[in-house]
């Protein structure tokens, strides 16, 4: 889905888009999550729309969407881990040392979830099927959907405040960013990793 689509949408129905789009970009329906969001900033920049909306509207999507994920999961997803589950190896007892693993690490999971799509699709459904406090669950979420949001939207308005950059390219400016992101974060890992083997 191109720019100029989006931005049709945007002008068409306001930005109630902008909460649909990300909403179901949480729960696993493809969506260009964080190229609109680096749109928004742009279009902010270039007085398109107002950014303030902008962020309360794609923070209200991200969160509506973790709590859907999550409440699926808890409603869902167990049973079918335990009913179909063997069948890919994922056996009861796995399950449970996975969740002990999840539980513990779920802040820094979830927060740095948002980041990483794929596990921003999987986490909240993983957090419903092993139960994690929900008032827990809320705050984390409602802190990384609002710095999410906002860290993808002042991007995008930096940029576009100070470049002359067009909207329609705006989807490769996206995916550029996170391929840098997955890269960084890789290269961290490995160092990490290194590290923990001279240490041994």
């Amino acid at each position: 889905m191109g720019s100029e689509q989006i931005i049709q949408y945007i002008q068409e129905y306001s930005y109630f888009i902008i909460f649909i789009f990300l909403f179901f970009g949480i729960v696993g329906i493809p969506s260009p999550e964080e190229s609109l969001l680096f749109l928004i900033g742009v279009l902010a920049a270039h007085g398109q729309l107002s950014m303030s909306w902008g962020i309360l509207f794609a923070f209200l999507g991200t969160f509506a969407g973790m709590l859907a994920g999550y409440y699926a999961g808890k409603y869902v997803g167990y049973p079918i881990i335990i009913k179909y589950g063997k069948w890919v190896g994922l056996t009861e007892e796995k399950a449970v040392k996975f969740e002990a693993q999840f539980t513990k690490n779920s802040p820094k999971t979830l927060i740095i979830g948002f980041f990483m799509p794929g596990l921003r699709q999987v986490a909240p459904y993983l957090s419903g099927i092993f139960s994690l406090n929900i008032l827990r669950y809320m705050l984390i979420t409602g802190a990384g959907s609002l710095l999410w949001s906002i860290s993808y939207i002042l991007l995008g308005w930096g940029l576009g405040s100070t470049f002359p950059i067009n909207p329609n390219y705006v989807p490769y400016l996206g995916v550029g960013l996170l391929v840098i992101f997955i890269l960084t974060t890789l290269i961290q890992y490995v160092r990490k990793k290194r590290k923990e083997r001279g240490k041994i």
